[in-house]
């Protein structure tokens, strides 16, 4: 089902949709581009709609974030998603240094600090 972007303020609905487990992006019906971050229009001022994401991106870029022991290190990563919307996110499963440009992934939803979060693990 898809909805349009001034149902709900764009971020709020995209985080509503994380809490039931669900990947939203959002689409411009006319030409098909997906956008991401959430926005209120398309560059061109056109309405948007939500559907669901793929899940599936390549990391585009990735560095290592060093924290204080006993705290371990954490990766920052760019995703090119499937769909071809860019997001920044983490990449999980496997040490932050062995996250790699090219590196196909999958999205998952967790939770941090009391709410979700989409991480993604190698795919």
């Amino acid at each position: 089902m898809t909805q349009t972007a001034t149902e709900f303020p764009p971020e709020q609905h995209w985080r509503e949709a994380l809490a039931e487990g669900r990947f939203l992006l959002q689409r411009d019906p006319v030409d098909g581009e997906y956008y991401f971050p959430p926005r209120l229009a398309s560059p061109g001022g056109g309405l948007l709609e939500w559907v669901e994401a793929a899940g599936l991106g390549t990391v585009y870029s990735t560095t290592v974030v060093r924290v204080r022991p006993p705290a371990e290190p954490y990766n920052v990563a760019l995703i090119d998603l499937a769909e071809g919307a860019r997001l920044m996110s983490r990449v999980e499963g496997i040490a932050a240094q062995d996250v790699t440009i090219g590196m196909p992934v999958r999205a998952r939803i967790t939770e941090q600090d009391g709410g979700p979060v989409l991480v993604f693990h190698p795919a």
